[in-house]
């Protein structure tokens, strides 16, 4: 018998970062998530993020060498966020598309980890 694998969706992304509560601050004041404070305890600093019906989950551990690897963030008006962040000293790239009604850009956080911001037009 075969089986058919189909997700649904994505629940959630991990990324490590060297200082959570700092992470909490960067990731609910500069980018507009929201904090859950449901996250059971592991036994081991984290955090739980909710931005949208998705969340990323912040681990204090060293993060791994950014060599490609990403998450996107999702936002109605992309021009605006670019200008924003770039207002509070962040480096993002210019928007581009990539692809038929949709454009990216690209920043990091404070570990180096890379955020695509994203929106469909």
């Amino acid at each position: 018998m075969t089986v058919t694998v189909t997700p649904t969706g994505v629940d959630h992304v991990a990324i490590n970062v060297e200082d959570v509560p700092a992470a909490i601050t960067f990731y609910t004041e500069v980018l507009g998530l929201t904090q859950n404070h449901e996250r059971p305890d592991f036994g081991f600093p984290g955090a739980w993020l909710d931005a949208g019906g998705q969340q990323v989950h912040l681990i204090e551990l060293p993060p791994a060498p950014n060599v490609g690897q990403h998450f996107a963030l999702l936002y109605a008006d992309l021009d605006a966020v670019v200008a924003a962040l770039r207002a509070q000293g962040l480096e993002v790239s210019d928007p581009n598309p990539s692809g038929p009604g949709r454009h990216q850009a690209f920043t990091t956080d404070p570990w180096g980890n890379s955020i695509e911001l994203h929106n469909h037009v």
